[in-house]
């Protein structure tokens, strides 16, 4: 039986994994980097100090980069909480997923941070070996590499070792990227063998135009690097050939939100294609098989973000509505401002979440997904009086399953906001998680207790 004790513990654990989600210690629509950041900072001493076993287990769910860092750098900075074996593999299982520059970044937020131990210095000692390609990380990350290499106490042999320390001790480097590196330095032909980055700054000192360089440097970039330079390359009269189909839901949605509308309806076809195929792999197997399904979905003007996550809820939005399209056996996607048109989709006006809530419940769908920071002001607690009179009066079965999915974490609140106490919320920020957050949404509608949960984090951390 479930104690009181247990349920607070649940609803804690659930409250941080919420917010290790969707914060990344940026500036939101309603509150400033540094309240953010605290905020963030008080939730994770509170968890690892009252739930440290749970508190490592996290790193098995989908959080965001920038709190998995936290979490391995609070585990490895607590002299008393050691990771053991298990929490070990978990975190060089999480490092193995996150982007290189994060990883390293984190590396020297150890070293500036002291820590030394054993554990610390055989994870990166692991974490390094594992890299595909330490010669490009040299060339790429030359100077992050060297300080974790300095902090572990290893001791690269050969070209490695003395292109990190006193690269221009050789004459000559067998390493393809080594030598690539060296002779841009006087030949303005090697800097196209180098990653972007690198070649980028290589230009600059050899006074090389941009149409010039991008046209060039074009066959080697990544997809994302594509994507991120279409637009001004494009300018300059290049194509980068970006395969949009190819990219993550949400980092599509983000770019079709940057275009210009003229430029969306332009190449209408091209973007809505790309969308669709994007989502459809994204929902895999179970494309089709969600049954009837209706969404909510705020385009308003808290949609904007910020300056630093510029329409990032929107585009959470935009990715969730095609991605429960293609999961959907039949689908109905509201949005706030009322248009019909995903693809014009941009924030503006205020946010009627009430309104458009009692719009899709009329069809009585299976699920109903919301996809909303929270805010309802038009007017202002309507959203949450539906939703309450909905559950306890016309559904109390729960025919209607209804889960809220927030990208925004609210500082002041500390935790992501809820709409009703009588429907599950759940942070989000990539649309692929959906699926999952779904699932996680059930242990906040106190249908399951605190042993399910812990399986749950057990299961997840063990298939890791």
């Amino acid at each position: 039986m479930e104690t009181y004790a247990d349920l607070i513990e649940c609803e804690d654990v659930l409250l941080f994994a919420n917010a290790a989600i969707t914060s990344t210690g940026q500036r939101e629509f309603h509150s400033a980097a540094g309240e953010q950041r605290l905020s963030l900072a008080f939730l994770h001493d509170y968890i690892h100090g009252n739930y440290p076993d749970l508190y490592a287990a996290t790193l098995a769910l989908d959080i965001n980069d920038h709190n998995a860092a936290l979490i391995i750098a609070n585990l490895l900075k607590r002299g008393a909480g050691l990771p053991g074996a298990g929490d070990a593999r978990l975190i060089a299982w999480r490092l193995a997923r996150m982007s290189p520059p994060r990883v390293y970044r984190l590396f020297q937020e150890l070293r500036r941070a002291g820590v030394n131990n054993r554990r610390t210095r055989a994870i990166i000692r692991d974490w390094l070996a594992a890299r595909p390609d330490l010669a490009f990380d040299a060339v790429k990350y030359r100077s992050a590499l060297k300080s974790a290499v300095r902090h572990a106490h290893l001791r690269p042999e050969g070209e490695l070792g003395d292109f990190l320390f006193a690269p221009f001790r050789r004459a000559r480097y067998e390493a393809p990227l080594l030598e690539a590196w060296r002779r841009a330095h006087y030949d303005k032909n090697a800097l196209y063998e180098l990653p972007y980055t690198v070649a980028e700054g290589f230009a600059a000192r050899h006074g090389i135009s941009r149409a010039v360089f991008l046209e060039r440097v074009a066959p080697r970039l990544t997809k994302l690097e594509r994507l991120r330079l279409s637009g001004a390359a494009e300018r300059d009269g290049v194509r980068t050939e970006a395969d949009l189909a190819a990219m993550p839901l949400v980092r599509l949605a983000s770019y079709v939100l940057s275009l210009a509308p003229d430029v969306r309806a332009r190449r209408r076809a091209e973007l809505v294609a790309a969308l669709r195929a994007s989502a459809a792999r994204a929902a895999g197997a179970r494309a089709g098989t969600w049954g009837d399904v209706a969404a909510v979905l705020d385009d308003s003007f808290s949609s904007f973000g910020s300056p630093v996550k510029r329409r990032r809820p929107l585009a959470v939005a935009l990715a969730c509505h095609y991605l429960l399209q293609a999961l959907a056996g039949s689908y109905r996607g509201l949005w706030l401002s009322g248009r019909s048109d995903p693809l014009q989709a941009r924030p503006t006006g205020p946010t009627p979440l009430g309104r458009r809530i009692i719009d899709a419940l009329e069809g009585r769908p299976g699920l109903l997904v919301i996809v909303s920071d929270g805010w309802d002001n038009a007017p202002p607690g309507l959203a949450g009086e539906v939703l309450r009179v909905w559950r306890r009066k016309l559904d109390p079965a729960g025919e209607v399953g209804i889960v809220h999915l927030n990208p925004v974490y609210d500082a002041e609140q500390i935790e992501v906001r809820r709409l009703a106490t009588v429907v599950p919320t759940a942070g989000i920020r990539d649309a692929e998680d959906l699926p999952a957050l779904v699932e996680l949404a059930r242990f906040a509608e106190g249908r399951t207790g605190l042993a399910e949960l812990r399986a749950h984090l057990e299961d997840r951390a063990a298939r890791r």
